[in-house]
């Protein structure tokens, strides 16, 4: 009668456990939203906001399309940031022109640079700029963009103008660069000094 029995020798062993796969290696990619926004406004520059679509941002960028609806809620959203870094570019330059210098005198010509050196220094900023108003005039939500834009400006000025002066030299910026953007014929350097002064004669009191 067949009985059942152990087979002999070593005891049997438990295989060897298998090397585990290398993990993967994630792709980092920190700067990725800030490169999303500045991607944003290039392509605003280019194709406006009407043509602005998430599709052209991520190209843009050089990301997935999916990054858009990760690290925005929408376009409004990105929109908005983008507007809003540029505007605040716009005004530290304008800040530190005028934190560089001590005497009215000084102001002044810091006044004629900014009108002829500093703002819209290339077609880009020509055209993101009039996107923005153009924008804020159709969407009265984004007006807090330029509005901001606008206060920036003004305290910065304040420090060597007082306030009425200051507001009426912010016009006269806002207004000679547009001209001077949109006018064929070459820039004159003398009419800028000319106007800044005649506008800062107004008021004649200095601010504190």
């Amino acid at each position: 009668m067949p009985s059942s029995t152990r087979s002999s020798g070593a005891p049997r062993t438990s295989a060897a456990p298998r090397a585990s796969a290398a993990p993967r290696t994630r792709r980092t990619d920190p700067d990725r939203r800030d490169r999303i926004i500045d991607a944003c406004l290039d392509v605003v520059a280019e194709h406006g906001v009407a043509g602005t679509t998430h599709r052209k941002v991520a190209v843009a960028a050089d990301v997935p399309l999916g990054s858009m609806t990760y690290h925005f809620e929408g376009m409004d959203e990105l929109l908005r940031l983008a507007f809003e870094r540029f505007s605040q570019a716009m005004s530290q330059r304008f800040e530190d022109r005028m934190a560089a210098v001590t005497t009215r005198e000084e102001a002044l010509d810091a006044v004629t640079a900014i009108i002829s050196d500093d703002v819209f220094t290339d077609d880009r900023e020509l055209v993101l700029t009039h996107e923005l108003y153009t924008f804020a005039a159709r969407r009265p939500e984004y007006r807090t963009l330029t509005r901001n834009w606008m206060a920036a400006s003004r305290r910065a000025l304040e420090r060597h103008f007082d306030p009425a002066t200051a507001r009426l030299i912010d016009a006269a910026i806002e207004g000679l660069t547009i001209h001077q953007a949109f006018d064929p014929a070459p820039r004159t350097q003398l009419d800028v000094p000319a106007v800044v002064r005649q506008i800062a004669a107004i008021h004649a009191s200095d601010a504190p």
